[in-house]
């Protein structure tokens, strides 16, 4: 029986083994990821210098491109150097890193985007409110909690799931470290461990409505550069 300890190395799954497919698959995977870095790139950039989209919509979606480089450039880049190079290896320190990051850019943005949504429901059914209840304070509250949450999530699944010893060898059947293909190669008894903590995260999807009561009564006009609309 093998264990997690003695794996240095984890195998990716290959789109092919077809030499002229993987090289159509790194260019193709090339364009796409470059489209995604200029195109949450401007959006970045124009948030960032035109003072008109200084407002709790455009803060958050500025916040919404970051996540969403930082996801696809934790996966992307690895899977096209694999077909490039024409190998399947990751390293085990390479695997973590690269299963906490992406667990943490994903639950971050569904947390951001469940603010959003909040955003959209106050700008809507209380306008007259809403300066007062998404001033610039609250703002940068929310995207920090979407963060640090999402952070949290993420340090709770990635040393839970790697302190698990792996006894089904270490190929890995997706072309990055996801948390359920982890999880396969692990001992039968040890998806207990897995499930309790994703009982104990399920109460951190609850904190936008902790949040959310607590800034009702806050002032929320601190200085972030927001006018209040």
């Amino acid at each position: 029986m093998s264990n997690s300890s003695s794996i240095t190395q984890f195998l990716l799954l290959a789109f092919t083994d077809t030499r002229e497919l993987q090289l159509l698959h790194f260019w193709l995977f090339l364009g796409i990821y470059l489209g995604a870095l200029l195109g949450n790139g401007l959006i970045i950039t124009t948030i960032a210098c035109d003072q008109h989209l200084h407002t709790p919509m455009y803060f958050f979606l500025l916040n919404l491109s970051l996540l969403d480089l930082g996801s696809i450039s934790t996966t992307v880049p690895k899977a096209m150097a694999n077909s490039l190079w024409n190998t399947r290896a990751i390293s085990d320190t390479g695997c973590a890193a690269q299963l906490f990051l992406f667990v943490f850019y994903l639950s971050a943005e569904f947390f951001l985007l469940t603010v959003m949504a909040y955003d959209r429901y106050i700008a809507i059914c209380k306008p007259l409110h809403y300066g007062t209840l998404l001033g610039s304070r609250a703002c940068v509250h929310m995207a920090a909690a979407a963060w640090g949450t999402g952070l949290l999530y993420s340090v709770l699944h990635t040393a839970t799931t790697f302190s698990l010893p792996l006894c089904q060898g270490n190929s890995v059947e997706q072309f990055f470290c996801e948390l359920p293909q982890i999880l396969k190669l692990s001992c039968s008894d040890a998806y207990l461990r897995e499930l309790k903590l994703l009982v104990f995260t399920l109460n951190l999807r609850t904190f936008p409505a902790v949040i959310r009561g607590r800034l009702r009564g806050e002032d929320t006009t601190a200085s972030f550069g927001f006018p209040l609309s």
